[in-house]
């Protein structure tokens, strides 16, 4: 360890470097294939899943159905997913991926968060353990705790987010209108 860097100051550079590596691949993903990352997780889920439902799609990669239905629609608009009703049952609306979409997913590499959970998994109980406890430490210590997110890796827009930070900095501030 450098005698001019503390511990604190070296923590907060391996934070800044997987933020800033998140928002690297994010960047990456859209410019080289047009897409977000939970874009792509659905896309994926979809081809790996064949035709689906929507509640299946978002029961895998961890969103409401509300923004599955949201991301469906633009995938839907740029061709890569197809919706049809279901044979058996008229009301159900199945998903498809498109030619075009298999093919989005078949020439493109693994999103970060599939790389990090291939990683992860190949550690011993006891170190993913310690992972999680000491990242929940640190959620704690930076009053990020309880804003509530999806296990997805990707670069939110402050937009995204920005009543819930302002929520947990300041509760007993009004919203500023």
């Amino acid at each position: 360890m450098d005698a001019s860097q503390t511990i604190s100051q070296m923590v907060l550079e391996t934070l800044r470097k997987i933020n800033r590596a998140i928002g690297l691949r994010s960047r990456q993903l859209v410019k080289t294939v047009g897409l977000t990352v939970p874009q792509m997780l659905i896309l994926k889920e979809v081809v790996e899943s064949g035709e689906s439902a929507i509640g299946h799609v978002a029961a895998h990669v961890s969103l409401s159905q509300a923004t599955v239905t949201s991301i469906v629609d633009r995938l839907e608009a740029h061709g890569l997913i197809v919706r049809r009703r279901g044979s058996a049952d008229r009301r159900k609306v199945l998903l498809a991926a498109t030619e075009r979409g298999a093919e989005i997913v078949a020439r493109n590499p693994a999103i970060l968060q599939e790389q990090f959970t291939e990683a992860f998994s190949k550690l011993e109980p006891w170190e993913q353990t310690q992972i999680l406890s000491s990242l929940q430490r640190i959620a704690t210590m930076m009053n990020a705790e309880q804003i509530a997110v999806p296990p997805i890796l990707h670069e939110e827009s402050w937009s995204e987010h920005e009543s819930e930070l302002a929520a947990t900095q300041r509760p007993e501030a009004s919203p500023v209108s």
